[in-house]
């Protein structure tokens, strides 16, 4: 619980900012075309994930040679104060350009954090996690990780009953920033009670935390988690990040009527999390990840092109649920089936920077283009490229070993 906290802190920072894009884009980048704006968010979104493969690196070679609490703390930490900063930040009004170029930089710093809380968070829960019950117990990452979204979702809501669309825009956005910041501090102290996973042997070994030694023994596990990493993030950010600015902006949905919708899809997938997750333990990873990318390859065209011709919010919530159940497929196994892939030694850089590479070049990009494929008058053609990427995830999970490599036979 106390990993899981700082991991619900993290995510709920994070999100916070795809939710409340909608509210603070015109502060930061004055146009009359609100795409444009979602655009413009939406690359400084993408931008945060870029810094996610150093904070993969770097995290993981704290977690490898200094130990994975060491890691956790310093990644929490950092996420608070970019939050706090966003809070305070001046709009575009007040300092012109200054203003995206400072809201770019917390991004940075931000994203800077994610990339290295994942991978560590991802290990150390597994690492701690029963034999035989590894994919339950690691499926709470993710019930914390979509916890975080919701959170921010549900903040976006009681704001929205307590404030008006107006007060919201002019300064309501940054209340969120300010509750992430404080909700961190509560998760550092938590998290400093945890027991350190990682032994002296292998935080010794002379390959801990190496880049060199993760790609010369473990060069085709890296790649094989590359590969279904990046189709799993394109398809779990389309339907949840994203998911709330295609009802708004493709469907036309009211802004809180889709704000609804996804609060109870969110808490529905959250829930879903130990039940996949245990399914895993019964059938395996490797069918997991197979039936996530031939159902994925299959569903997700149709039911994005039903949800672009549909305005019942209960229909859209059926369709949203059916695709977040596909995804539980991958994201309620994500860290043990990358964790069972790598030794002690080079364990969190291998999950972290894998996951972080994967993550900054397919799941962050997710929104921008999507996006741009709109303002260009081709949205449909995102629909294909998702369902391209479902089917190198089920090309590539063919990879995954029946028995796992690691872990497995641990106590």
């Amino acid at each position: 619980m106390a990993a899981s906290s700082g991991n619900l802190v993290e995510w709920f920072d994070f999100y916070v900012y795809a939710f409340a894009a909608l509210y603070f884009a015109p502060a930061f980048f004055p146009s009359s075309d609100p795409t444009a704006q979602l655009l413009n968010t939406a690359g400084v979104f993408a931008a945060g994930f870029l810094m996610r493969p150093i904070g993969g690196w770097l995290f993981g070679r704290i977690a490898d040679r200094l130990g994975r609490k060491t890691s956790m703390l310093i990644s929490v930490v950092m996420m608070c104060a970019g939050s706090l900063v966003i809070a305070t930040l001046p709009t575009y009004a007040q300092i012109g350009g200054w203003a995206p170029l400072l809201l770019l930089m917390c991004r940075l710093f931000q994203g800077l954090s994610v990339g290295g809380e994942y991978g560590t968070t991802a290990t150390y829960m597994s690492e701690v996690a029963l034999k035989g019950r590894r994919g339950f117990f690691s499926s709470f990452q993710y019930v914390t990780l979509i916890g975080g979204q919701l959170l921010a979702v549900l903040v976006i809501v009681v704001l929205e009953h307590l404030l008006t669309e107006a007060e919201l825009k002019a300064w309501g956005w940054r209340i969120p920033f300010v509750l992430g910041a404080v909700a961190a501090v509560v998760a550092l102290l938590l998290r400093r009670t945890l027991h350190e996973t990682q032994s002296d042997a292998a935080r010794t070994d002379e390959d801990a935390g190496s880049v060199t030694g993760l790609l010369r023994h473990h060069r085709a596990a890296f790649f094989t988690v590359l590969g279904y990493t990046a189709g799993g993030s394109l398809c779990f950010y389309t339907f949840t990040t994203y998911m709330q600015k295609y009802l708004v902006n493709t469907v036309h949905l009211p802004i809180r009527t889709a704000s609804y919708v996804m609060t109870a899809a969110l808490f529905v997938y959250m829930c879903m999390q130990p039940a996949f997750g245990a399914l895993s333990d019964r059938i395996g990873r490797r069918n997991c990840m197979l039936m996530f990318g031939c159902f994925g390859a299959v569903a997700t065209v149709p039911i994005l092109t039903a949800l672009q011709n549909t305005t019942d919010p209960v229909t859209i919530f059926v369709l949203i649920m059916i695709a977040l159940a596909i995804v539980s497929l991958y994201t309620s196994i994500s860290g043990i089936v990358k964790a069972e892939m790598f030794p002690p030694e080079v364990r969190a850089l291998g999950v972290g920077l894998a996951y972080a590479v994967a993550n900054a070049l397919f799941g962050g990009t997710a929104e921008y283009v999507a996006l741009g494929l709109k303002s260009l008058g081709h949205e449909e053609a995102f629909f294909y490229y998702v369902s391209a990427m479902m089917v190198v995830v089920f090309l590539v999970s063919l990879r995954l070993p029946r028995q796992p490599s690691y872990l497995h036979h641990d106590p």
